[in-house]
């Protein structure tokens, strides 16, 4: 019966290994659409302020 039980363990073990495996790739992934969003955002604030004259952000900077 232990021999089973051992089994069932490693089996339950190596499954978590892997959803942790896929969320940090996913975690990854996320992070990294996220960078793409954040400079696609500021690129459009730039375009948008040049073509609106006026600072949006409140940076004190046009464009």
């Amino acid at each position: 019966m232990g021999l089973f039980w051992d089994l069932i363990q490693q089996s339950q073990l190596d499954e978590q290994q892997g959803k942790a495996e896929s969320l940090e790739e996913r975690v990854k992934l996320l992070e990294a659409e996220l960078d793409k969003t954040k400079a696609l955002l500021l690129q459009t604030l730039k375009v948008l302020e040049q073509r609106s004259g006026k600072d949006i952000n409140n940076d004190g900077v046009i464009g």
